[in-house]
């Protein structure tokens, strides 16, 4: 393979999530998500923004495919939202919000465009959140019940699902920190269970699309692994890394890819330790297809003097993006899948979101000349094509995002998509970057 090629068969996609981009929040019989309800709390979104209308999406998705298409996209990451099939998590379906995702599956077929479904991009039903949320062990069931029911219903137009995007933001950042609904601080006990029922309810729906999925249906997670990256490529800095990232994931990695909780997990929590019931780890541990990692940053690591690893801080002036959490750690693309091969045995990784934010402005011209985020994404792809040819095995990459969207906290100053979103008047404009990885995906080549 050319030190600039990719395999043959590699995926490149983009990616969305419903909540971001769909708007509609209350259209059709869609109920009320965490995040509806979050956002309307005075202080917690940057410049007081909501949900309600995002990108329209829910009325614009022709034309937004039909952009997908002449971008030269062919896979598409996108998330259902469990409150428009079931507005209160639970109880009856809503038939309109069936009929949505039915109509947005067949554009993608009209488009030639590929599918790949999340079941849980964070906006759990504020009726399951009102009853203990990822508190409540019966929430994991009710994950199990509208899995069961999207596949069913949407298996003939998809075969890539993943079940839960990103544990940690909606259990460590929900409910041991403010920063994600329903924002209350937690023990740590709890918070463990909170992960642990995220965890319970991957592996419930693992074995509901295995059951319900149909032939050549298959299955991932898309989990945000911190990623040390070593200071210093020598074996000790290598070495103190893989150990630094089985320390800094212990709550996902190792229960998923491990044969359930080990040593680790309960040298570190302790009498914290999730509370379960005897069957819980095989049904974590059941079997996936593709590990998704969703990766923009990392941390930077070396062997420690009195530990086995120390993690070194950011010192000012580090090149950030204009999310400025977004540290600029190329290598985390290298470094994180090997880990994940070398640690776990990890046969087939996609990176299923990399990108960055910036506060990007069109020229007078009304061109989006996004050369930092086109640079900082070459840097990454240079990365993983290293990683390639060191056998790390690496099927696919989908860029975040399609589109400028609601950014969580961020509300919608940060941008992240390859086309521009004027939110006055709905108008996406594709980007600089937009036009180099359609180059990109045509020759399959870094360019």
């Amino acid at each position: 393979m050319n030190s600039l090629q990719f395999p043959a068969n590699f995926t490149w996609g983009t990616a969305a999530a419903a909540p971001q981009i769909e708007g509609a929040a209350f259209k059709d019989g869609k109920g009320e998500s965490v995040w509806d309800r979050f956002a309307r709390i005075p202080g917690k979104i940057e410049g007081g923004a909501n949900l309600d209308v995002a990108c329209d999406h829910y009325n614009l998705f022709e034309e937004d495919f039909a952009l997908m298409r002449s971008m030269g996209i062919k896979d598409y990451r996108l998330s259902i939202a469990w409150p428009r099939l079931f507005p209160t998590g639970d109880g009856e379906p809503n038939l309109k919000g069936f009929d949505f995702y039915k109509r947005i599956f067949d554009s993608l077929e009209r488009n030639g465009i590929t599918p790949w479904v999340t079941l849980f991009h964070w906006d759990l039903p504020q009726g399951l959140e009102d009853k203990g949320g990822w508190r409540n062990r019966e929430t994991a069931y009710s994950f199990l019940r509208y899995t069961e029911s999207a596949v069913k219903a949407f298996r003939d137009h998809v075969k890539n699902w993943i079940t839960l995007n990103e544990m940690r933001c909606f259990t460590v950042l929900a409910y041991g920190d403010v920063l994600r609904p329903p924002g209350i601080v937690e023990s740590e006990k709890v918070v463990n269970q909170t992960y642990h029922h995220a965890l319970l309810a991957h592996g419930l729906a693992v074995g509901a699309i295995r059951e319900h999925g149909g032939p050549g249906a298959r299955v991932g997670i898309a989990d945000d692994s911190t990623i040390p990256v070593p200071f210093l490529e020598t074996s000790a800095h290598a070495s103190a890394a893989a150990t630094a990232f089985r320390h800094l994931n212990f709550r996902s990695t190792d229960p998923l890819l491990s044969g359930g909780y080990g040593e680790l997990y309960h040298s570190i929590a302790k009498e914290n330790a999730a509370d379960m019931e005897a069957q819980d780890q095989q049904i974590i541990c059941s079997p996936m297809d593709f590990f998704g990692l969703n990766c923009y940053t990392g941390v930077y690591c070396r062997a420690g003097t009195d530990s086995r690893f120390d993690i070194l801080p950011f010192p000012d002036g580090y090149p950030a993006a204009d999310a400025d959490w977004l540290k600029l750690i190329p290598q985390a693309l290298y470094w994180g899948p090997k880990f994940l091969k070398e640690l776990y045995c990890i046969e087939s990784i996609y990176i299923t979101e990399n990108g960055a934010g910036y506060d990007d402005v069109p020229t007078p011209e009304g061109e989006i000349l996004d050369l930092h985020r086109r640079q900082y994404v070459r840097q990454c792809l240079l990365e993983l094509n290293r990683g390639i040819l060191d056998g790390n095995p690496i099927h696919g990459y989908f860029l975040w995002s399609f589109m400028d969207n609601f950014e969580w906290l961020d509300g919608y100053t940060k941008r992240f998509g390859l086309c521009y979103t004027d939110y006055p008047t709905q108008k996406r404009i594709p980007k600089l970057t937009a036009h180099w990885y359609k180059e990109v995906i045509s020759q399959n080549k870094l360019l």
